[in-house]
């Protein structure tokens, strides 16, 4: 050979290990019927397959794709999710699709266990249910806004919108829905800013002393209070000690919606109100 004779680098090709359906099974830890249906799926295919006897052959490369597969199965995800990835969608996006569907079901487990912990401590003994997260659907209401100097109050002003909501001809939602809304952050005892809402089937021309909006659906921590008002504290310690503890975080103002009261009950322990706090995740 010249010495400025051109020549190619000796490189040796080498045939992949070929292993047969049942030891590739064995290696994954997976049955040979698990590979076939993989395969019927459009998951993996075999790496070769024998004309003549129809035998299915796997490369150790391809363990790499078993081990993905079981990854993602673990992880939540179907098979449809699976060829999808497979196929060349956006894995960042299939995964945080699939975190942000583990999360949502991680704080409905949460919820849950917190209704078993208030049986289990008794606070569900004493009050008519525990807390619950639900949707509160959007309303169109009526509301007058006034300045109180105590929560006893509150009743009293009750009448006074009665009536300018039958001058206004409104006619009032079914099922009703009537709350109070505390219109400042802080707790006060006097000079204290409410605005009480009734829902109502639609708007009328707003008067001097009620107007009317429509208030979005919203997700809030509920809870019922039975009896007298006086015992609000307590079960306002109950619903916000929920709402810190399962990560949750308050997002609007608070509803005090009044069921049964004063109104159309004789005795104070037939009293019936729900609270319901606008949450959302942290």
């Amino acid at each position: 050979m010249k010495m400025n004779e051109k020549h190619e680098a000796f490189t040796e090709k080498t045939t992949p290990q070929l292993y047969k359906i049942g030891m590739f099974a064995q290696m994954n830890h997976i049955t040979v019927k698990t590979l076939r249906f993989y395969e019927e799926q459009g998951l993996l295919s075999p790496a070769f397959v024998d004309s003549e006897n129809g035998y299915r052959y796997y490369t150790m490369n391809q363990m790499a794709d078993i081990h993905r597969i079981t990854a993602l199965k673990q992880a939540g995800f179907t098979l449809d999710d699976i060829k999808l990835a497979n196929r060349g969608a956006d894995a960042s996006s299939l995964l945080a699709s699939k975190k942000a569907a583990l999360l949502r079901k991680i704080a409905e487990l949460t919820s849950q266990i917190a209704i078993i912990d208030g049986y289990l401590s008794g606070q569900a003994s004493t009050l008519d249910a525990p807390v619950l997260i639900r949707k509160i659907p959007a309303v169109t209401v009526a509301a007058m806004e006034k300045c109180i100097d105590s929560y006893d109050e509150l009743f009293s002003i009750m009448p006074e919108m009665g009536a300018e909501m039958e001058r206004l001809g409104c006619e009032c939602a079914l099922p009703e829905y009537c709350f109070t809304h505390y219109l400042e952050p802080v707790y006060k005892d006097e000079h204290i800013l409410i605005e009480t809402c009734e829902a109502v089937t639609e708007k009328k021309k707003d008067s001097e002393l009620v107007k009317f909006r429509e208030l979005p659906e919203i997700t809030a921590a509920c809870i019922f209070h039975k009896g007298s008002y006086d015992n609000f504290p307590r079960t306002y310690g109950v619903i916000l000690k929920f709402i810190e503890e399962n990560g949750y975080e308050i997002c609007g103002n608070i509803r005090e919606n009044y069921i049964d009261g004063i109104w159309n009950k004789d005795r104070e322990e037939d009293w019936l109100s729900e609270i319901q706090i606008p949450v959302r995740m942290e």
